[in-house]
């Protein structure tokens, strides 16, 4: 474990129409929780479905088929708002803008970063809204204690679609082709992940520890004070 007082970087590379982070999130809390002492998170959106892969839900035929295993895996739940967006079929997923949305979320003051990560799960995979309308930050924003008006115009500002898109790239920079990615930073500037999406806490927790525990232990042979 970090000693007494060390506090380590984590990246979490997520994106809100992934249903495998959706299934993940019960984890990463309770993960965060246990190590809250140690860990500061930083969240990335991956860009699922950016550019041709923005389409309507229609155009992604595997969808309830990967909910209900998801939901047998993880024990996540997936609303009847979710399964009548998906049977109507028109809404577009579109990550760039769930990242933008994202982004206005976490500039808020206060703001707790899990918490707005479970709201925009539960918005698309429990309600079914739309994560590209503006209106569904201004609930997310009352749900979560934060101005709806601060929010929307957040949504709405130019820099902040810069910063979902520099987070966009970001996420290239890293090479990390599947999701939910836990990263923990190492002394080299790269990145070890930890777990996948079927990584229960308590198995995230020891594969912390361990890397911890085995980056901090003195190399054998070198003069300890």
């Amino acid at each position: 474990m970090a000693t007494t007082g060390e506090r380590v970087g984590l990246t979490y590379v997520f994106d809100a129409y992934c249903a495998w982070c959706h299934g993940f999130a019960p984890s990463l809390r309770a993960f965060a929780e246990a190590r809250a002492d140690h860990v500061d998170l930083r969240v990335l959106s991956a860009g699922l479905y950016t550019g041709a892969r923005a389409l309507p839900v229609s155009a992604h035929p595997g969808l309830v088929r990967e909910s209900v295993r998801i939901a047998e895996l993880t024990g996540a739940h997936f609303g009847a708002g979710h399964r009548r967006t998906v049977a109507e079929g028109s809404t577009v997923m579109d990550s760039a803008d769930a990242a933008t949305g994202l982004e206005a979320l976490l500039a808020q003051p206060g703001v707790d970063t899990l918490r707005t990560l479970e709201a925009m799960q539960h918005a698309w995979f429990v309600d079914g809204l739309s994560l590209s309308d503006p209106a569904t930050y201004r609930v997310l924003a009352d749900e979560l204690g934060l101005s709806p008006l601060a929010v929307a115009c957040s949504y709405a500002a130019p820099v902040t679609r810069a910063r979902a898109r520099a987070a966009l790239r970001a996420v290239r920079r890293l090479s990390v082709e599947s999701y939910p990615a836990l990263l923990i930073a190492t002394a080299g500037g790269n990145h070890h992940r930890l777990g996948g999406p079927l990584t229960r806490v308590e198995e995230l927790t020891t594969a912390f520890d361990k890397y911890m525990h085995r980056v901090s232990a003195p190399l054998e042979g070198t003069c300890t004070s």
